[in-house]
């Protein structure tokens, strides 16, 4: 049985008349890493509220259709009990931070002393995830003396902590360099192999082609196509609807059509994919 089912879900904020999420259906397996993309509006931050229980407890709005999380239906269920399943990382991590702790170490440990966690397993716990983030040059200062790439990086780690079923990203890496965007998404990754399921809205095409398990494309809040990031991201409806695909991708599909890559050969959505099909040496020279 999937650990998330999303059935037939219509959603609409509060003081607007155009659903953010229209007539929409997932199904996602315990353990799976599923990316969502999308343009800008598409709907995937509302998608990842829905799933964290945000929409409708905080948000508040219309939501019609069925939301189950790890055995729970989000609106007989209050956000308090939603959130011992579910972990959501803002965009935004500066929203993350409570506001109440002078160091990061402490900010980590939070959530923990809320739950009244044992402390030899709040401890362990928390070295876990300091050393699966890279963040212990951190750990003794203020969570707001920090860049924002850095206080992302305690974000996600004040989630990773809590341990949660399903985690649930918008957009993690926004403020991360490249090499910051392949460690976070290395540590995804990992809670993924290890039976965390991750929902993740996210923009950098290169990353979720290499790591998730399987892509969903959105746009106007409906489901454009879901399958394989190969599939998905080959998919000619995607830049239709403003949707990113990789310069692997588009490179090769010109060359598909000057007939120097051969229309049997799939295309390239990373460049290990690229670099491999244009160098087998089989393009015909256009006429």
């Amino acid at each position: 049985m999937a650990i998330v089912s999303l059935n037939d879900v219509t959603y609409t904020y509060p003081v607007t008349d155009t659903p953010a999420l229209k007539n929409f259906s997932l199904q996602i397996e315990a353990g799976e890493f599923v990316a969502i993309i999308g343009a800008n509006g598409a709907g995937k931050s509302t998608l990842c509220y829905t799933i964290a229980g945000f929409v409708p407890h905080f948000y508040k709005g219309e939501l019609t259709g069925t939301v189950h999380v790890a055995g729970k239906e989000t609106q007989t269920s209050s956000l308090s009990e939603w959130v011992t399943n579910v972990g959501l990382v803002f965009q935004n991590p500066f929203n993350q931070m409570s506001g109440s702790k002078y160091t990061v170490y402490e900010e980590l440990a939070f959530g923990l002393e809320n739950l009244g966690v044992p402390r030899a397993e709040m401890k362990q716990r928390l070295e876990r995830v300091i050393e699966m983030t890279n963040i212990s040059s951190l750990t003794d200062r203020s969570p707001y003396a920090l860049s924002g790439g850095q206080q992302q990086r305690v974000a996600l780690a004040s989630i990773l902590v809590m341990e949660p079923a399903v985690l649930v990203l918008d957009e993690p890496t926004s403020q991360l360099d490249p090499i910051g965007s392949r460690e976070v998404f290395q540590v995804i990754k990992q809670m993924s192999q290890e039976g965390i399921t991750v929902v993740l809205a996210e923009h950098k095409i290169e990353w979720v082609a290499e790591f998730a398990d399987r892509l969903v494309a959105l746009a106007d809040g409906e489901l454009l196509t879901s399958g394989t990031p190969q599939a998905v991201l080959t998919d000619p409806r995607l830049p239709e609807h403003n949707i990113v695909v990789s310069n692997y991708t588009t490179t090769a599909r010109a060359a598909q059509a000057q007939q120097l890559w051969p229309a049997e050969r799939p295309l390239p959505i990373t460049l290990d994919q690229a670099v491999a099909g244009f160098s087998k040496g089989e393009m015909r020279s256009a006429n």
